[in-house]
């Protein structure tokens, strides 16, 4: 069975780092990290979230 491209990836916010999202990317097409504009609830703002660790 072949293994599969796409891996659960978290989102935290640049502001707060908080962790509010979770998405999915493919890792054979995107090799960098992901960064998302995206509503903070802490924040009260749509802020810069990028891929944590």
């Amino acid at each position: 069975m072949a293994k599969d491209a796409r891996t659960i990836v978290t989102l935290e916010c640049e502001v707060c780092k908080e962790r509010n999202y979770q998405t999915e990317k493919n890792t054979k097409l995107q090799k960098e990290r992901l960064q998302l504009s995206k509503y903070c609830k802490r924040c009260k703002k749509q802020t810069l979230h990028k891929e944590a660790k």
